[in-house]
Protein backbone atom coordinates (compact mmCIF):
# COMPACT_ATOMS: atom_id res chain seq x y z
CA UNK A 1 0.00 0.00 0.00
CA UNK A 2 1.41 3.50 -0.74
CA UNK A 3 -0.21 6.74 -0.06
CA UNK A 4 0.75 10.70 -0.60
CA UNK A 5 -0.80 13.44 1.14
CA UNK A 6 0.37 16.31 3.13
CA UNK A 7 -1.46 18.67 6.42
CA UNK A 8 -1.02 22.24 6.97
CA UNK A 9 0.42 22.44 10.54
CA UNK A 10 0.16 26.00 12.60
CA UNK A 11 3.34 25.54 14.22
CA UNK A 12 6.91 27.01 12.97
CA UNK A 13 9.07 24.15 11.40
CA UNK A 14 11.16 23.54 14.23
CA UNK A 15 8.38 22.91 16.46
CA UNK A 16 7.01 20.02 14.30
CA UNK A 17 9.96 19.49 13.85
CA UNK A 18 11.03 18.71 17.08
CA UNK A 19 7.84 17.00 17.73
CA UNK A 20 8.58 14.23 15.02
CA UNK A 21 12.09 13.26 17.18
CA UNK A 22 10.44 13.14 20.16
CA UNK A 23 9.40 9.28 21.82
CA UNK A 24 6.55 10.81 23.55
CA UNK A 25 4.71 12.27 21.17
CA UNK A 26 5.12 9.25 18.34
CA UNK A 27 3.41 7.06 20.93
CA UNK A 28 0.52 9.71 21.29
CA UNK A 29 -0.04 9.50 17.54
CA UNK A 30 0.35 5.94 16.49
CA UNK A 31 -2.68 4.46 16.75
CA UNK A 32 -3.29 1.40 19.49
CA UNK A 33 0.42 2.41 20.86
CA UNK A 34 1.08 0.79 24.28
CA UNK A 35 4.25 1.98 24.28
CA UNK A 36 7.28 3.76 22.83
CA UNK A 37 11.00 4.49 24.07
CA UNK A 38 14.10 5.07 22.49
CA UNK A 39 15.92 7.93 20.69
CA UNK A 40 15.96 9.02 17.25
CA UNK A 41 19.54 8.18 17.60
CA UNK A 42 19.25 4.60 18.44
CA UNK A 43 15.87 3.87 17.26
CA UNK A 44 12.75 3.48 19.34
CA UNK A 45 11.14 0.31 20.46
CA UNK A 46 7.25 0.01 20.37
CA UNK A 47 4.23 -1.84 21.32
CA UNK A 48 1.16 -1.43 19.36
CA UNK A 49 -2.54 -3.34 19.47
CA UNK A 50 -4.51 -3.01 15.85
CA UNK A 51 -7.36 -5.12 15.28
CA UNK A 52 -7.46 -5.69 11.43
CA UNK A 53 -10.96 -7.34 10.02
CA UNK A 54 -11.39 -10.69 12.18
CA UNK A 55 -7.65 -10.51 13.59
CA UNK A 56 -6.20 -8.91 16.78
CA UNK A 57 -2.51 -8.94 17.51
CA UNK A 58 -0.23 -7.29 19.78
CA UNK A 59 3.00 -6.04 17.81
CA UNK A 60 6.28 -5.85 19.16
CA UNK A 61 8.76 -4.08 16.90
CA UNK A 62 11.61 -1.13 16.25
CA UNK A 63 11.02 2.45 14.78
CA UNK A 64 14.60 3.75 13.12
CA UNK A 65 14.75 7.09 11.81
CA UNK A 66 16.95 7.62 8.41
CA UNK A 67 17.99 10.45 5.75
CA UNK A 68 17.66 13.05 7.70
CA UNK A 69 18.13 16.52 6.88
CA UNK A 70 17.86 18.92 9.96
CA UNK A 71 14.68 20.89 10.10
CA UNK A 72 13.69 19.52 6.18
CA UNK A 73 13.44 15.34 5.93
CA UNK A 74 13.78 12.05 7.74
CA UNK A 75 12.55 8.81 6.55
CA UNK A 76 10.36 6.75 9.66
CA UNK A 77 11.01 3.20 9.30
CA UNK A 78 9.16 0.57 11.09
CA UNK A 79 8.79 -3.32 11.76
CA UNK A 80 6.67 -5.25 13.77
CA UNK A 81 5.96 -8.80 14.85
CA UNK A 82 2.36 -9.94 15.90
CA UNK A 83 2.85 -13.59 16.68
CA UNK A 84 0.59 -15.68 14.63
CA UNK A 85 -1.26 -12.24 13.10
CA UNK A 86 2.09 -12.53 10.87
CA UNK A 87 4.02 -8.88 10.52
CA UNK A 88 3.58 -5.35 9.46
CA UNK A 89 6.32 -2.91 8.60
CA UNK A 90 6.52 0.12 6.14
CA UNK A 91 7.84 3.29 6.14
CA UNK A 92 6.78 7.44 5.57
CA UNK A 93 9.27 9.83 3.82
CA UNK A 94 8.33 13.02 5.54
CA UNK A 95 8.97 16.23 4.19
CA UNK A 96 8.89 19.95 5.85
CA UNK A 97 8.55 22.86 4.54
CA UNK A 98 7.26 26.77 5.40
CA UNK A 99 3.66 28.31 4.51
CA UNK A 100 3.65 31.75 3.57
CA UNK A 101 1.46 32.06 6.62
CA UNK A 102 4.08 30.88 9.16
CA UNK A 103 2.93 27.40 9.25
CA UNK A 104 4.69 24.14 8.13
CA UNK A 105 3.69 22.26 5.34
CA UNK A 106 4.01 18.31 6.46
CA UNK A 107 3.95 16.31 3.16
CA UNK A 108 4.49 12.58 3.63
CA UNK A 109 4.80 9.32 1.29
CA UNK A 110 3.76 6.34 3.08
CA UNK A 111 4.45 2.63 2.00
CA UNK A 112 3.14 -0.46 4.06
CA UNK A 113 3.47 -4.20 3.95
CA UNK A 114 1.94 -7.01 5.31
CA UNK A 115 2.22 -10.75 5.71
CA UNK A 116 1.05 -14.01 7.59
CA UNK A 117 -2.74 -14.18 8.31
CA UNK A 118 -3.29 -10.55 7.65
CA UNK A 119 -2.16 -10.83 4.64
CA UNK A 120 -4.52 -13.59 3.67
CA UNK A 121 -7.72 -10.96 4.54
CA UNK A 122 -6.97 -9.45 0.93
CA UNK A 123 -5.69 -6.06 -0.17
CA UNK A 124 -8.81 -4.15 0.00
CA UNK A 125 -8.78 -4.55 3.70
CA UNK A 126 -5.36 -4.24 4.50
CA UNK A 127 -4.89 -0.98 2.09
CA UNK A 128 -8.11 0.74 3.80
CA UNK A 129 -6.71 -0.39 7.45
CA UNK A 130 -3.12 1.16 6.34
CA UNK A 131 -4.77 4.40 4.68
CA UNK A 132 -6.52 4.94 8.34
CA UNK A 133 -3.61 4.42 10.59
CA UNK A 134 -1.99 6.92 8.21
CA UNK A 135 -4.57 9.15 8.50
CA UNK A 136 -4.77 9.22 12.30
CA UNK A 137 -1.39 9.59 13.15
CA UNK A 138 -0.45 12.40 10.92
CA UNK A 139 -4.08 13.91 11.92
CA UNK A 140 -3.08 12.99 15.75
CA UNK A 141 0.29 14.50 15.17
CA UNK A 142 -1.13 18.24 13.76
CA UNK A 143 -3.35 18.40 16.78
CA UNK A 144 -0.82 17.45 19.36
CA UNK A 145 1.36 20.29 17.59
CA UNK A 146 -0.75 22.82 17.60
CA UNK A 147 -2.63 21.96 20.64
CA UNK A 148 -6.14 22.68 21.91
CA UNK A 149 -8.39 25.12 20.20
CA UNK A 150 -8.85 28.52 21.53
CA UNK A 151 -11.52 27.36 23.84
CA UNK A 152 -8.93 25.09 24.95
CA UNK A 153 -8.37 24.91 28.74
CA UNK A 154 -4.39 24.61 28.28
CA UNK A 155 -4.14 27.41 26.36
CA UNK A 156 -3.39 30.81 26.80
CA UNK A 157 -4.53 33.27 24.42
CA UNK A 158 -2.44 34.50 21.39
CA UNK A 159 -1.66 32.36 18.52
CA UNK A 160 2.44 31.63 18.50
CA UNK A 161 2.50 31.09 22.59
CA UNK A 162 -1.34 29.09 22.09
CA UNK A 163 0.14 26.34 19.51
CA UNK A 164 3.91 25.93 21.68
CA UNK A 165 2.01 25.79 25.00
CA UNK A 166 -0.77 22.97 24.23
CA UNK A 167 2.05 21.14 22.57
CA UNK A 168 4.37 21.53 25.65
CA UNK A 169 1.59 20.72 28.09
CA UNK A 170 0.41 17.72 26.43
CA UNK A 171 4.15 16.09 26.07
CA UNK A 172 5.89 17.44 28.98
CA UNK A 173 3.23 18.12 31.02
CA UNK A 174 4.67 22.07 31.62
Amino acid sequence: MQMTDSREIAADRQTVWAALLSADVLKECVPGCQAMAGSPEEGFEATVVQKVGPVKATFKGAVSLSDIVEGESLTLTGEGKGGAAGFAKGGAKVTLSDLPDGGTLLGYDVDAKVGGKLAQLGSRIIDGVARKMADQFFERFQTVVEGPSETGEDTEPGAEGEQKKGWMKKVFGA
